[in-house]
């Protein structure tokens, strides 16, 4: 049974840095693909970035150059390091992964992703 839980979301002033957490348990080893969207009410589910098995990553235009994707294989956890934020990024944080390598075409569609996390909020001011 796979479980993912994300810790790390908070507030922050603009400029500022938060780093989320997703620790998967029950995963077996193979293929992968994991990563971090946001939501807001109302609004559709977006891809921020994500990271594949074979370590390739891929982020969404607006984070490019202020998001760090990376993944600790010794304790299956995702991080998404968040720099320089703006108001704008402020979300709702989802942790998502799916049993197969990301894929160019629907790294970002959330119907590719069969595990999520509850999401943690992240508030930028």
């Amino acid at each position: 049974h796979v479980q993912l839980v994300e810790s790390g979301g908070g507030s922050v002033q603009a400029g500022g840095s938060l780093r989320l957490s997703c620790a998967a348990s029950g995963w077996t080893s193979g293929r992968y693909c994991m990563g971090w969207f946001r939501q807001d009410p109302g609004k559709e589910r977006d891809g921020v970035a994500v990271i594949s098995s074979d370590r390739r990553t891929r982020y969404a235009d607006s984070v490019k150059g202020r998001f760090t994707l990376s993944k600790d294989n010794a304790t299956a956890t995702l991080y998404l390091q968040m720099d320089s934020l703006k108001p704008e990024d402020s979300s709702m944080y989802y942790c998502a992964a799916a049993r197969d390598d990301c894929r160019a075409a629907s790294w970002s569609d959330p119907g590719y992703f069969g595990y999520w996390g509850q999401g943690t909020q992240v508030t930028v001011s």
